[in-house]
C-alpha cells in the first residue's frame, strides 16, 4: 500500500497536526466514560469536506495507541479510502454484504500496526438499503468481537440518508465541517436529522482548507457542541466555528 501523505499521523507523527489528532483521540475516548464508544461513524454536511482524510488520521492515531482498529469505507456512493491507503477497491464491503466473499477475505492490512481496512467494494444501485441491512449489522457485530474500535466512513448526511441508517449499530457520530465551506444551516440540519432518528453526536470536527502547497487537510480542533449549547465556551475554537458556519459557501471565491 502506498499511503497518501495526507495521513499526517503516519507520515509525520511529530507534526503539530498529528498531535491535534491525538488530542482528538483523547477527547473522544473520554467523551462518555459511562458508555463504550466502540463503533463510530463519521459524516459531513456536504462532499469534499475532508471527512475521509480526518477519519483516516484518527484511525491511525487510535492504532498508534495500541488499540486494534478496523476502518470501513461505508461511503458506497463516493468511496475514498482505497485512494488514501493506495489499494484496490474490490473486493470490499458490498461484496461481503451480498454474499460474494467471506468477511475475512476483504480485510486488508495497512502499513500501520493494529490498523486494518475494508474498502467499499462494488458500487451498488441502492447504497442506503445495503448500508442499513441486517447483513451490515451482523458484519459490524462480528468485527466488534475482533477489534477495539470500528470506524465507518459514511456519505454526507446533508446529501444522503445512508449515515442515518447506521444509527442502530453506531455508538456515536462525528460530524466534519469544513472551514469556509459549511454553512451554519447545513450543519444544524445534519445534527437535527441525527437527533430525530436517535443518533448520538459526540462532537464536530472543524477541518481547515490547506494552508500550504501540500495537498493535505488540516485538522483544526475537536468541538463538543453539547458543551457549547450548555453554555460552556471553548474559546477561541468555538468563535472560529461560529464565524465559519455563518459564512456562505462561496463567499471566499470572489
Amino acid at each position: 500500500m502506498n499511503m497518501k501523505k495526507s495521513i499526517i499521523t503516519y507520515a509525520s507523527p511529530k507534526d503539530p497536526i498529528s498531535e491535534a489528532f491525538r488530542n482528538m483521540r483523547t477527547n473522544i475516548l473520554y467523551s462518555d466514560i459511562d458508555e463504550k464508544m466502540q463503533v463510530l461513524t463519521v459524516t459531513s454536511a456536504d462532499k469534499a469536506e475532508g471527512k475521509s482524510t480526518i477519519l483516516s488520521n484518527y484511525a491511525v492515531a487510535l492504532a498508534q495507541s495500541g488499540r486494534r482498529v478496523i476502518l470501513i469505507d461505508g461511503d458506497l456512493r463516493r468511496p475514498r479510502l482505497q485512494e488514501i491507503f493506495g489499494t484496490r477497491n474490490q473486493p470490499g464491503l458490498t461484496n461481503v454484504l451480498i454474499g460474494e466473499y467471506e468477511l475475512s477475505k476483504v480485510i486488508r492490512t495497512t502499513k500501520v500496526a493494529n490498523l486494518h481496512l475494508i474498502t467499499a467494494g462494488r458500487i451498488p444501485p441502492n447504497p442506503a438499503e445495503i448500508i442499513g441491512s441486517r447483513q451490515m449489522a451482523a458484519t459490524i457485530n462480528t468485527l466488534k468481537s475482533a477489534y477495539d474500535c470500528v470506524l465507518i466512513d459514511a456519505p454526507p448526511l446533508g446529501m444522503f440518508t445512508d449515515a442515518a441508517a447506521l444509527v442502530g449499530i453506531t455508538d456515536g457520530f462525528i460530524v466534519v465541517a469544513a472551514l469556509g465551506v459549511t454553512e451554519k444551516e447545513e450543519l444544524k440540519l445534519v445534527l437535527d436529522n441525527l437527533a430525530n432518528v436517535g443518533g448520538k453526536v459526540i462532537g464536530v470536527v472543524a477541518n481547515n482548507e490547506p494552508m500550504t502547497k501540500r495537498k493535505s487537510y488540516y485538522y483544526n480542533d475537536y468541538y463538543d457542541y453539547r458543551k457549547e449549547s450548555a453554555g460552556i465556551s471553548k474559546k477561541p475554537f468555538s468563535d472560529r466555528l461560529v464565524k465559519m458556519l455563518t459564512r456562505k459557501k462561496h463567499s471566499h471565491k470572489r
